[in-house]
């Protein structure tokens, strides 16, 4: 094999590698998005309708939107093992 085929295989290697990075941030990062969106519309739909309950929606609201996020932050730290090992 040619040195600069070596280099090329390197190359492509690393175009993969980054595109498994995007892909990984891209999708983790649109989902949980969605999630918390609609939660929070489902939330406000049900503070509109019933306004004395909202401290008892709020509190189950902030910790479903926690566990969404955290399924984000997963997603981060899946990309930046895929990209630096």
């Amino acid at each position: 094999m040619a040195a600069t085929d070596v280099a090329q295989a390197a190359g492509t290697a690393l175009t993969d590698k980054n595109l498994y990075v995007a892909m990984t941030m891209a999708i983790g990062a649109m989902l949980p998005a969605f999630s918390i969106g609609w939660i929070g519309s489902k939330a406000m739909e049900a503070i509109g309708r019933n306004p004395e309950a909202a401290s008892r929606i709020q509190t189950p609201l902030v910790l479903v939107v926690a566990f969404a996020e955290a399924i984000a932050i997963y997603s981060l730290v899946i990309a930046l093992i895929i990209k630096f090992v």
